[in-house]
């Protein structure tokens, strides 16, 4: 089957899931042929390459999958934005300024059939990065090739779909934010889809253990390890005790997990962690499971490489660090990924654009068709130095292991997981700032010559579409006037009363969609019955900077100094707007501050501007602190200066930090914001003094 881009003026070709293996085979086949030179060995076939993607709308969404398949990209990756992560409709007061900001927004059935229009979804492999809606986000997918496949029953077309959702929520109590629900309401609906796919679509893998976020959030590879799988742990166990699997189908449980792993520039040390997960998982997966099939008990795994290093200085360096992150996940045979995307060298300063996401796909194209990599055999066996390394890694994971499954399991242990990741990520920023850790063209080598890469900063990132919130917010009208607000009711009454009960709560989604309910009805009524969860900071028993060192000690006596002349002690106000869930930086913000003998307020994640005006009055700080990495600042900040104006605070400094272009910046300090941090700004010991200054210039203390 072969379909064409519409609105274009140039045809691009789309292949088909089938039409890529065609054309993989007849340009490498699996067997040696006469014309092949002797020196030329068969290759084994590579990868699923995947570009992570999606943003503003459905439509442009499309467009951007159908170009990138056109390119020789073999998978799709959807990445959805924070309203939609989070089960909230673009008219919700949540999702105010992040509508299409981190990725597409579907908040209804109509959205699903526009992001795949034209995509034969029975002959496509998709991962959705998605967790806390999980659930809905499939059965819109199952509905929306039902409808593109009318010949065939439900049932036949479910069994043809293949791909993934991520579907991990520990991971998203620990290091990314986008819950919706409590722990024990998101493991049953983990578990319920678990059961749902493993009988009606066999191809889907229904979690991804994701520990891709949990190295972002500071892990070690040992953490990385343990704290996956324990999850993996948690997630088996919560599908075993559900009694919605047989014992002769569990097998067909674990054969179907996967993970979603993070690769970092210490490629050696990232080869010897895959091969530690391989052993590890074998080990658990048959002797704690019993599951005696070799293929079911493989480790199977995707990989988006290392974003926490990239750098918005010298960003050109950021392709070399690419590329070595990936030769950790390929060049080990036995403990190879089977997908791969990569980031774009300018993520650090933006969204990417088209251009720079082609390029992270060719560097996977280069590596598996132009290298000899996929003509031998693993390249490691049989090396000492890696089997000690595999070694150690293991010994450690098993030890962590064992620690968490003693607290009572991952759920019990979240918040002592969250204390550890943000200790060691405390840990890591403080290597590097003392340069013991060296990041090329940010601690040292910082000469540089001007960059043509960036040039014009303001054009080296594509922009979201201003009017996606705009054009949101009239899709949801018009999908809500054009349904039958019966079915509707009927449909969301229906899944109250399973979620209140033990029935499967796929099937209720399922009827849920078809009645054309929205996202955030969807998840609306099961909060409803689930209730409200707000997951652990970890700021509070985290370790910071063992020794203070003369710079710190400086900023100490500074902060006492001014607490002094301003009859207290400094108090910081560190708030994180709207529905970002990277915490990871505003939490070393809080740690840092409580180091330098700031009083600390740091309440979590996802606070509308209304609740952190009214925090600042009722702490009474001397400064606030905002965070927003999702691209919303240029909505969420001015309504926090608009809210400390009214709430007669508009002495109180605020500073910014977050992934912000240089114009927007400008914008900010115009409107008033005191000073502004993005990730070239390192040293958190340097911001904790130009805090005290901005403090004490707010107060006319010279």
């Amino acid at each position: 089957m072969r379909t064409w881009r519409r609105g274009s003026t140039a045809r691009v070709a789309l292949a088909t899931r089938t039409e890529v293996t065609d054309a993989y085979n007849s340009f490498y086949p699996r067997t040696m042929t006469e014309n092949a030179t002797p020196a030329r060995r068969e290759k084994d076939r590579p990868w699923v390459m995947r570009t992570y993607a999606g943003h503003s709308t459905a439509t442009a969404s499309n467009e951007l999958y159908r170009t990138n398949l056109a390119k020789g990209q073999t998978g799709l990756s959807v990445a959805f934005d924070l309203p939609t992560q989070t089960g909230y409709d673009p008219d919700s007061a949540m999702a105010r300024g992040e509508v299409g900001k981190v990725g597409v927004p579907v908040m209804h059935l109509g959205e699903m059939r526009k992001l795949f229009d034209g995509i034969p979804l029975t002959e496509m492999n998709t991962s959705m990065t998605i967790n806390a809606v999980a659930m809905w986000m499939l059965a819109m997918y199952q509905v929306t090739a039902e409808e593109q496949n009318p010949d065939l029953s439900p049932e036949e077309v479910a069994a043809q779909l293949a791909g993934t959702t991520q579907n991990d929520i520990i991971k998203e109590y620990l290091s990314r934010g986008t819950y919706a629900f409590p722990p024990e309401a998101s493991m049953r609906l983990i578990a319920d889809m678990i059961a749902y796919t493993v009988h009606q679509i066999p191809k889907w893998n229904p979690i991804n253990i994701c520990s891709y976020h949990l190295q972002e959030a500071g892990a070690t590879p040992t953490q990385e390890l343990a704290y996956a799988l324990c999850t993996a742990i948690a997630v088996l166990d919560e599908v075993k005790n559900a009694g919605q699997v047989s014992e002769e189908d569990f097998g067909k449980v674990v054969g179907r997990i996967s993970f979603f792993v993070n690769a970092g520039v210490r490629f050696v040390e990232e080869t010897c962690k895959m091969r530690a997960f391989v052993e590890l998982w074998d080990e658990i997966t048959r002797e704690r499971y019993g599951v005696t099939d070799p293929k079911m008990r493989r480790f199977r795994y995707g990989v988006q490489v290392n974003s926490l290093g990239l750098t918005e200085a010298q960003p050109e360096n950021n392709v070399q660090r690419i590329v070595l992150e990936m030769l950790g996940v390929t060049l080990s045979k036995n403990a190879r990924a089977r997908a791969l995307q990569l980031p774009a060298w300018n993520e650090a300063l933006g969204l990417p654009r088209p251009w720079d996401q082609q390029w992270s796909l060719r560097l996977q194209q280069v590596l598996a068709f132009e290298s000899d990599l996929l003509e031998y055999d693993d390249i490691f066996d049989g090396s000492h130095v890696i089997e000690a390394k595999v070694a150690e890694l293991v010994a450690g994971a098993k030890a962590e292991i064992d620690r968490v499954q003693a607290m009572g399991g991952a759920i019990a242990a979240v918040e002592y997981m969250k204390g550890e990741l943000v200790s060691s990520h405390a840990a890591r920023r403080a290597a590097i700032e003392s340069g013991q850790e060296v990041i090329v063209g940010v601690n040292r080598f910082e000469t540089t010559e001007p960059s043509p890469l960036t040039a014009d900063l303001d054009s080296a990132i594509m922009v979201a579409d201003p009017e996606a919130e705009k054009t949101a917010r009239a899709s949801v009208e018009e999908w809500k006037a054009q349904r039958d607000p019966q079915q509707v009711e009927d449909a969301l009454r229906a899944l109250a009363e399973a979620a209140k009960g033990t029935d499967n709560l796929m099937h209720a989604t399922l009827a849920a969609a078809r009645a054309g309910a929205t996202t955030g009805e969807w998840a609306g009524t099961l909060r409803e019955v689930f209730g409200e969860f707000r997951a652990p900071t970890g700021v509070s028993g985290a370790v910071g900077v063992a020794e203070a060192g003369a710079e710190l000690s400086e900023v100490r006596e500074r902060v006492k100094a001014t607490g002094e002349e301003l009859g207290g002690r400094l108090r910081l106000l560190v708030g994180k707007p709207g529905l970002d869930g990277h915490s990871n930086g505003a939490e070393q913000v809080a740690v840092r501050a409580r180091d330098a003998g700031f009083e600390v307020v740091y309440q979590g994640l996802r606070l509308t501007p209304e609740q952190i005006v009214s925090a600042a009055v009722a702490e009474d700080v001397h400064c606030v602190g905002l965070s927003i990495l999702s691209g919303s600042h240029m909505e969420l900040v001015p309504a926090v200066l608009d809210g400390l104006r009214e709430a007669g605070l508009d002495d109180v400094p605020v500073i910014v930090g977050g992934i912000i272009p240089e114009s927007d910046g400008r914008r900010l300090v115009e409107l008033g914001v005191a000073a502004v941090y993005t990730p070239k700004d390192f040293g958190l010991t340097e911001i904790m003094g130009g805090i005290v200054e901005v403090i004490r210039r707010a107060n006319g203390l010279a």
